[in-house]
């Protein structure tokens, strides 16, 4: 059976400056740099305001590779563009939670979580990328890249997690209800 190569192509927006490393796409814009690392197997180049992945002697594994890599390029192009979002709420129904959000050390700090004393705090993931905004009892994380802001919403959510509790009765914590491209209601 003969195997050829797959070659996908991306368009690279105006004012995006594309270079490579080893390995890896660095793309910047503003001031903002995204380096998104690539499987060795996928050879990287640029023609004139393209990105072409290419790969020889492709199997089924190969063209997953490729099209995740295309996916995670497109990814982080609309991210230098427009900045990607995350919703979540707080919701308590025993004790009022409080959510802070310390830009000089780059925690997340929740307060009063089923009414414990001690705070539950968390280190964020890329703090220099991130704003956060915090109105009770809306949380909004917003980021140029898809990764830092969806990072930081998961471990919010998972710091937030009650266990050992019946979750019928016990619904309080932090929950995502909104992501990019999804709505959850």
């Amino acid at each position: 059976m003969k195997r050829s190569g797959v070659q996908n192509e991306v368009a690279i927006p105006q004012g995006i400056e594309v270079t490579f490393g080893e390995h890896a796409l660095v793309a910047k814009k503003d001031g903002k740099e995204i380096t998104r690392k690539v499987n060795p197997k996928i050879k990287l180049a640029k023609q004139d305001d393209k990105v072409i992945l290419s790969v020889e002697n492709a199997r089924k594994m190969e063209r997953r590779l490729i099209e995740s890599a295309t996916s995670h390029i497109k990814n982080v192009f609309d991210g230098l563009l427009t900045a990607w979002e995350y919703e979540l709420e707080i919701c308590n129904v025993h004790f009022p939670v409080t959510v802070t959000f310390d830009k000089a050390k780059g925690e997340f700090i929740v307060k009063n979580l089923l009414g414990e004393r001690a705070p539950r705090v968390i280190k964020a993931e890329q703090p220099g990328k991130i704003e956060v905004e915090i109105k009770a009892p809306h949380i909004k994380i917003k980021s140029y890249d898809l990764e830092a802001a969806g990072q930081n919403a998961a471990n919010l959510e998972k710091i937030s997690k009650i266990k050992n509790r019946d979750r019928n009765k016990f619904q309080d914590g932090i929950f995502i209800t909104k992501k990019p491209g999804k709505v959850y209601l």
